[in-house]
C-alpha cells in the first residue's frame, strides 16, 4: 500500500510539472496534434508511449546515478563539456517558462476573473514561496490535489464529447493543412521538449526516493495519465470547427457543455499553471545549490525576483522566442536518453 501511495506521489509530481497553461487549455494540444484531425490521434499514442518509457528513464538513471540535479544529469548524458552549455539553456528556458507562466497566473485573473493582472501574479509568488519553503512536501501535495481534478475533468468533457452525433466523423477527419510533416514530428519535439523541461523536477525527486520500484511504477502511471489527458482534450477538441482560432479552446467546450461549472475550470487552470511555476522555482533552487550555499530563503526570494520582473513581458512573444529553439536543442536530449542502456537492476 505504501508503494502505490508513493508511486502514486511520483506520477502527481510528473503529470503537474508537465502540464502547463498551454496543456490545460488545450492550446498545446490543438497545434502539435487536434489540428492534424486523425493522423494527430495516431501522433498522441507514439507521444503517450515516450512519456511511458522516456520520462521513467529520467526518473531512473537519476536514481541509479544519484544525481541531484538536472545540471549533474545532463553531464551524464552529454559529456562534462557539452553539457554546460545545455545546462546554461536548461537554466535560461526554466527562468523563461516560469515567468511566462506566472504571466499566464495573472492574465488568468486579468481575462477571466476581471481582477488586476498583479494581482494573480502576487497572489501565485506568495503561494509559491510558502510551498517552496514546506519544501518536497509541498512539491508531492499540491502536486496530488491538483491532478486528479485535472484527469476528471478532461474524462468528463470527453464523455459529453464522445455522446455528440457528429464526434466519430469529426474525430477520423484527416484536415487539409500545408504543414502536414509537422505531423510526424510532433511526438518527438513535444515530447522531447516537455520531458527536457520536467527534468529540474524529476530528476532531484527520482534521487530522494530510496524504492527502484516505486520510481518505475510512478513513471509508468505518470504518463499514462498523461497519456489520459492527451487523448480526452483531443477527442473533445476536435468537435469545435476552425478550433485553431481559439486562444483557450477547452474554454469554448466548457461554455458549451456546462457553463456552470466554468468557474471549476478557472480554478484548475490556475492549478495546473501554479504547479508548473512551483516547479520551475523548485528545479532552479535545485540547480542554484550547486554554486551557492546560501539559505533556501534566499534563494527562492532571487529566482521569484527575476520571474516576477520577466513576468511583465508579453506573453506570446516570450513563448515564440523560447520555445521553438528550445524544442529542436531537447530533441538530441531525447535521443540520447534513448541510447542510455538500463542499469538492469
Amino acid at each position: 500500500m505504501k508503494k502505490m501511495s508513493g508511486a502514486f506521489q511520483i506520477a502527481a509530481v510528473y503529470v503537474g510539472t508537465v502540464i502547463g497553461a498551454g496543456f490545460a487549455t488545450g492550446r498545446e494540444i490543438v497545434e502539435f496534434f487536434t489540428r492534424f484531425g486523425f493522423i494527430g490521434f495516431i501522433a498522441i499514442l507514439f507521444s503517450g508511449y515516450l512519456f511511458i518509457t522516456m520520462g521513467t528513464r529520467i526518473m531512473l538513471k537519476s536514481h541509479d546515478i544519484q544525481a541531484k540535479s538536472f545540471e549533474q544529469f545532463n553531464e551524464y548524458l552529454f559529456g562534462k563539456w557539452f553539457s554546460k552549455f545545455m545546462n546554461i539553456m536548461m537554466m535560461v528556458m526554466l527562468i523563461g517558462v516560469s515567468a511566462v507562466m506566472l504571466s499566464g497566473a495573472g492574465a488568468v485573473f486579468e481575462e477571466q476573473l476581471l481582477m488586476p493582472k498583479q494581482a494573480g501574479v502576487i497572489l501565485t509568488i506568495v503561494l509559491g514561496f510558502i510551498t517552496m519553503m514546506v519544501g518536497m512536501k509541498g512539491l508531492f501535495a499540491v502536486n496530488t490535489f491538483v491532478v486528479p481534478l485535472m484527469i476528471i475533468f478532461n474524462l468528463f468533457l470527453m464523455g459529453h464529447s464522445v455522446t455528440d452525433t457528429g464526434f466519430l466523423e469529426a474525430f477520423l477527419t484527416i484536415p487539409p493543412v500545408d504543414d502536414g510533416w509537422k505531423s510526424v514530428v510532433a511526438p518527438f519535439s513535444y515530447v522531447a521538449f516537455n520531458l527536457a523541461m520536467a527534468q529540474a523536477v524529476l530528476v532531484p525527486v527520482a534521487s530522494e526516493v530510496e524504492d527502484r520500484q516505486v520510481i518505475k511504477y510512478g513513471g509508468y502511471l505518470g504518463g499514462f495519465f498523461l497519456t489520459l489527458i492527451l487523448i480526452s482534450s483531443h477527442m473533445t477538441l476536435v468537435l469545435i470547427p476552425e478550433v485553431t482560432l481559439y486562444e483557450i479552446p477547452m474554454a469554448v467546450v466548457m461554455k458549451s457543455f456546462a457553463a456552470g461549472l466554468y468557474f471549476v475550470y478557472i480554478l484548475i487552470i490556475y492549478g495546473e499553471i501554479f504547479t508548473s511555476v512551483i516547479g520551475g522555482v523548485f528545479g532552479l533552487e535545485k540547480q542554484l545549490a550547486g554554486y551557492w550555499k546560501g539559505p533556501s530563503f534566499v534563494t527562492f526570494s532571487a529566482i521569484f525576483a527575476v520571474i516576477y520582473l520577466l513576468s511583465f513581458f508579453e506573453y506570446s512573444k516570450l513563448l515564440s522566442y523560447l520555445y521553438p529553439l528550445f524544442g529542436y536543442l531537447s530533441l538530441l536530449f531525447l535521443v540520447l536518453l534513448w541510447m542510455k542502456h538500463d542499469s538492469g537492476k
